[in-house]
């Protein structure tokens, strides 16, 4: 890279968790600026899967979720002489992270169920299972890492 590496932006933890990861979460699942929208559609979430499972912290479940979610390898095209290989590579802790979240998200929009806050709630529900459209992701990603072991000797 010619220019210097950007300054790391940090996050301010939430109102009511006090935590960065929720905020960066939100900040993931807001549209068009609509924080307070965000923010009601997670709590709400967060709120039902209380509910539904009879467990006191909504929180710890949507960590553990989110861990169940995250790729500890990920392919990535490397083109050497003529010929493009998938080549498996480890995930940095912080992309691991925003990659979780934006599939957590992802898959929780395309559910069908009535509103955000329900698909969001059944997605975390299902994450922390070890079901669920995101956990599968996840194993698609590391079983194509595991299929490409033999390209790894082109790491970059």
């Amino acid at each position: 890279m010619r220019k210097s590496k950007p300054k790391k932006r940090y996050v301010l933890p939430d109102p009511k968790f006090k935590d960065v990861m929720v905020t960066k979460f939100v900040n993931n699942l807001m549209y068009d600026g609509k924080k307070s929208t965000a923010l009601t559609i997670f709590y709400g979430a967060l709120d039902k899967v209380e509910d539904r499972t009879k467990e006191k912290n909504g929180l710890e479940l949507f960590k553990k979720a989110l861990n169940n979610v995250m790729p500890s390898v990920e392919v990535k095209s490397r083109r050497v002489g003529g010929a493009t290989f998938q080549v498996p590579t480890e995930v940095r802790a912080d992309r691991k992270l925003s990659v979780g979240m934006k599939w957590l998200i992802l898959y929780a929009r395309k559910r069908g169920d009535k509103t955000m806050i329900d698909r969001l709630a059944n997605e975390i529900m299902a994450a922390a299972k070890g079901e669920g459209a995101a956990v599968k992701k996840k194993d698609d990603t590391h079983r194509m890492a595991e299929a490409n072991k033999a390209f790894s000797h082109f790491r970059f």
